[in-house]
């Protein structure tokens, strides 16, 4: 791979993807597309960088994005999240909802959805009450072959050893030969969807709570700050939005404010202009 075959495919993934190919990532790039450039019988990632100068919307270019993509996960993460959601965030919300019975959740860059099943499988335990109320968890992520693992929900025994307490794996997924199936009732709660963060939110609705965890440090500050923006319009006045325990919004926007009362990094979305 060449210096300039390099630099192309850095800027070309921001302009897809909004991901972010620093100099030194090199080796990266090269041990994820040089199997994909083999398989699709090009001699190297130079022809491959060819094809990808001649279109941006062939099927090659989405599997380069998605080889590109990390689709690290698992069930429970990072726990303090779950732990601010059961104790904190899902009985304010309830509270606020009330009238209307009515929770809309969206799982950004769900990944293999570990995410959306951990949150359901919380509701589930620790909150009766929605059994008789409309909950719609919305799951997106840009790696199609990511979001068809997640909407079969089917998990190797190592996947659902990372995460998952044991109780909640004999009550919530069956086994299927080696394997474990998320069971029919929760996978059919989540819409799933493919999604661009880089494009238009508008097509998925508003909000009353938004976990977008672990996906925004691979972007560059410009485009975080554009996210953010867009988060606004996503989000009910006061809504919640949870982010990786790495991110934050300091130094990108305004109008969100942290949450003191959490432990994980959750903000609240203050519905009024943005300083920057």
């Amino acid at each position: 791979m060449t210096p300039q075959d390099f630099d192309f495919l850095s800027c070309w993934l921001r302009e897809q993807s909004g991901l972010t190919l620093p100099k030194g990532k090199e080796y990266l790039a090269k041990s994820r597309l040089l199997p994909l450039a083999q398989s699709e019988g090009l001699a190297d990632i130079s022809a491959l960088v060819k094809e990808l100068r001649r279109s941006s919307t062939s099927p090659l270019a989405t599997a380069v994005v998605e080889a590109m993509t990390t689709n690290e996960s698992l069930f429970f993460r990072d726990k303090k999240p779950f732990d601010d959601l059961k104790d904190t965030l899902i009985p304010e919300i309830i509270q606020d909802r009330a009238t209307h019975r009515h929770i809309r959740i969206w799982c950004a860059a769900c990944s293999t959805g570990q995410e959306p099943y951990s949150l359901l499988m919380m509701l589930a335990e620790n909150f009766a009450q929605l059994d008789s109320w409309r909950v719609e968890v919305v799951a997106t992520d840009l790696d199609s072959k990511a979001l068809e693992r997640a909407k079969n929900g089917l998990y190797s025994q190592m996947e659902v050893q990372r995460g998952l307490p044991i109780q909640l794996l004999l009550k919530y997924f069956r086994q299927v030969d080696t394997s474990w199936q998320v069971i029919d009732e929760l996978r059919h709660q989540v819409t799933w969807k493919q999604w661009n963060l880089l494009d238009s939110f508008a097509g998925l609705g508003q909000f009353d709570l938004i976990l977008c965890r672990n996906v925004l440090i691979y972007f560059d500050e410009s485009l975080k700050r554009e996210i953010f923006q867009k988060l606004t319009k996503s989000l009910r006045d006061n809504g919640p939005l949870i982010l990786g325990a790495a991110e934050t919004v300091i130094g990108l926007s305004k109008d969100f404010a942290r949450d003191t009362r959490c432990r994980s990094s959750v903000y609240r979305f203050r519905n009024q202009p943005s300083a920057l």
